[in-house]
């Protein structure tokens, strides 16, 4: 199992690589680059490529709307060269309030998206000439308003091949389709004790239709990590981020995080959590959060308790455990865990 953590998007990006330079002389193995709607994650990733050495350098996530598969392609390809082959592609839906809202693209067939994404961003990589007409026109034809367009490849030669593709799936839908197709699978809000009855079934049923040469599915996922006598109590920072995205992260009805909430079994709370938030009321939201929801998606106590969850992950299937480190000292924190790795 592998170390990793995540930049946050709202933070200053040059003081974070700082941080992972010294994490990375610690042991981590790899730093995942958040996008919201603020700093887009390649220039931020591009940095982390001319500052560091080992670490891999992921996106997490790129949409599959606001850029078409040959620019994530080129971005995949870009990185690769210029970190000597430590790219990882991140890529997911978003969902509507940040597609629409913010890019002003219509959220439509996120899966049938998601999947071309992935296919021609490997052609691409092997420099196949494209021509691929689906969601997206690769040249665009004649009928849709195309003139001058031929078929094309990549100019450059890659790094690699093949660069790893990591899907952003918590629906049956989506998570069925990452075991079926990508390298590897980002879920969120993960508990590991409760993974196999909520994407057991979909996870099973892509798997079988994965391709041999795949390879095994990765799993990135993890928690806010905290090591100490009185480190239980840091499980209340997890509060804020659960109530954003249970609460926050899209309308009634259409959250994501919110359905995920319930099918742990924390129906009651998520339905407060939801109206709380969306009334603007956060601290309320905040409070409704139960005490085992933040538990549950936390790695935060005395060393043996911290040491027994990390097993559970890496039982229901995680191979890199990506934290958020909470305490006086990271470098330190990431120096112990790597140990028990």
């Amino acid at each position: 199992m592998e170390i990793a953590t995540t930049l946050p998007y709202a933070e200053d990006p040059r003081r974070a690589v700082e941080e992972i330079v010294r994490l990375e002389a610690a042991g981590l193995d790899a730093v995942w680059v958040a996008e919201a709607y603020g700093f887009d994650s390649p220039t931020t990733m591009g940095y982390l490529a001319g500052r560091t050495r080992h670490v891999t350098i992921g996106s997490s996530i790129l949409n599959v709307y606001s850029r078409t598969p040959a620019l994530i392609a080129q971005t995949g390809a870009g990185l690769d060269a210029v970190s000597g082959g430590r790219a990882v592609i991140g890529l997911g839906a978003s969902g509507p309030q940040v597609v629409e809202g913010w890019h002003g693209r219509r959220y439509d067939k996120p899966l049938g998206r998601t999947r071309e994404t992935v296919e021609l961003c490997r052609r691409i990589w092997r420099r196949e000439v494209i021509e691929h007409h689906g969601i997206t026109d690769m040249p665009l034809p004649a009928e849709k308003g195309g003139t001058l367009g031929k078929p094309l490849k990549l100019l450059n030669r890659p790094v690699r091949p093949e660069i790893p593709l990591y899907l952003a799936a918590l629906g049956p839908a989506n998570v069925r389709l990452a075991a079926e197709i990508a390298d590897g699978w980002l879920p969120h809000l993960f508990v590991p004790e409760r993974a196999e009855r909520v994407w057991g079934g979909p996870l099973a049923e892509g798997l079988a239709r994965r391709a041999p040469e795949r390879g095994p599915l990765r799993i990135a996922a993890g928690a806010l990590l905290a090591v100490g006598e009185d480190a239980a109590s840091v499980r209340d920072e997890a509060r804020p981020m659960i109530a954003l995205y249970v609460g926050g992260m899209g309308a009634k009805g259409r959250n994501f995080y919110n359905d995920l909430a319930r099918a742990y079994g924390f129906e009651e709370a998520a339905e407060k959590i939801q109206e709380h938030y969306l009334a603007g009321r956060k601290r309320e939201a905040e409070a409704a959060v139960p005490a085992e929801f933040a538990e549950l998606v936390s790695l935060c106590g005395p060393e043996g308790y911290v040491r027994e969850r990390i097993e559970a992950f890496r039982e229901a299937g995680v191979t890199q455990l990506n934290v958020r480190l909470v305490g006086p000292d990271p470098v330190r924190l990431v120096e112990k865990v790597k140990s028990w790795l």
